[in-house]
């Protein structure tokens, strides 16, 4: 489709560009190729034209341009899944998640959570 600039990974993908009327344009487009070439549908819910000031949800990250922060549902299920069962593999798989982004703080609370649990 010569986009130029995207994000993919797996079914999910980010679409990035300073024209919302382009963005909007070429959503039909997208929607007939992957329909007539691939038998694919995009789910009518999960598309989104956003500013990139407020934050590209993607990958259960929100990204900004100079940093990303732990979506608020991924961050609700973190916490309730080590307060059910806090082995040392849950606690560890999930500070190696959160070493991606912004989230030093957000690190000692899932190790205080885990002692707590």
């Amino acid at each position: 489709m010569k986009v130029k600039y995207y994000i993919r990974y797996a079914d999910d993908f980010v679409i990035l560009s300073q024209d919302k009327q382009w963005l909007e344009e070429l959503l039909p487009q997208m929607q007939e190729f992957l329909g007539a070439k691939l038998f694919l549908t995009i789910h009518p819910n999960k598309v989104y034209l956003k500013t990139l000031a407020s934050g590209v949800d993607f990958l259960g990250w929100v990204h900004f341009p100079q940093h990303r922060v732990l979506r608020t549902s991924t961050k609700r299920r973190m916490f309730s899944r080590i307060g059910k069962r806090p082995t040392e593999a849950t606690v560890q798989s999930y500070i190696g998640l959160l070493i991606h982004g912004n989230t030093y703080g957000l690190q000692g609370e899932v190790i205080t959570c885990s002692n707590h649990a």
